[in-house]
C-alpha cells in the first residue's frame, strides 16, 4: 500500500514550479527588452531606423504592452512632431479586441482635445475597420507618415492605411504630446529621439 507524499514536498514543488514559471515570464520580458534589432517593415519605411526609447504602459497595475519609438535620421522633433517620420511598434501582453482597441484610441484623443465629434466618430469607425483582435505577442505597429496620415502592420505585415494628417497628428499625441495620460512612457519612449 502506497503511502501519500507529506503535504510539505507538495508545497515544496508547488513553490518551484510557480519560482521557475517567474524566471521565464522574467526572461522572456528582458529578452524583448535586451533585442533593439529593427524589424524588417520598420527599417523599411525609415532607412535608417534608430530605437528612440521604449517602456510599458499599465492600467490598474495590469500590463496592457511594451511600447517602443523607432525615429529615422532627424530624430523626432517635439516642437513639431508633424514634420518627424516615425514608428510606434507596441508588443501586447494580453488579448484584446480590436474594437476595444479602436474606442480607447478614440477616448484617448477626445481627453487630448483633440477632433470634433464629427472627425472623432470617423476616425473610431476607421480604426475598428483597421485594428484587428490581438493576444498576448502581437505586435501592432503605426507609422506617422508626416503631413498625410498614418500606416498600420500586424506582426510586419501592412494592414491599412489612414490618410488624414490630422488624425496622425491626434492618434500618436495619446503616447507624445505633452498632455498624454501616460507621461511617463512618453519619458521612456522620447528618451533618445534627438538627431542622429
Amino acid at each position: 500500500m502506497s503511502q501519500a507524499a507529506p503535504a510539505g514536498t507538495f508545497n515544496n514543488c508547488l513553490r518551484a514550479a510557480v519560482l521557475w514559471l517567474f524566471a521565464v515570464c522574467i526572461l522572456m520580458h528582458n529578452s524583448y527588452a535586451a533585442d533593439t534589432t529593427t524589424p524588417a517593415h520598420i527599417q523599411k519605411e525609415l532607412s535608417p531606423a534608430y530605437l528612440s526609447g521604449q517602456g510599458s504602459f499599465r492600467w490598474f497595475g495590469l500590463k496592457i504592452y511594451d511600447a517602443r519609438l523607432w525615429v529615422g535620421e532627424q530624430g523626432y522633433n517635439s516642437a513639431a512632431p508633424e514634420t518627424s517620420k516615425f514608428a510606434l511598434d507596441l508588443r501586447y501582453a494580453r488579448s484584446l479586441q480590436g474594437r476595444k482597441i479602436a474606442e480607447a484610441s478614440r477616448d484617448e484623443i477626445q481627453k487630448l482635445g483633440l477632433g470634433n465629434a464629427q472627425q472623432l466618430t470617423e476616425w473610431q469607425n476607421r480604426m475598428e475597420q483597421i485594428f484587428p483582435d490581438v493576444s498576448e505577442g502581437t505586435h501592432l505597429t503605426g507609422v506617422y507618415l508626416p503631413n498625410a496620415g498614418a500606416r498600420f502592420y500586424l506582426d510586419g505585415k501592412a494592414i491599412g492605411e489612414i490618410m488624414d494628417a490630422a488624425f496622425a497628428q491626434a492618434f500618436f499625441a495619446i503616447w507624445l504630446a505633452p498632455k498624454t495620460t501616460a507621461p511617463q512612457l512618453r519619458n521612456a519612449l522620447l528618451a533618445g529621439a534627438a538627431a542622429r
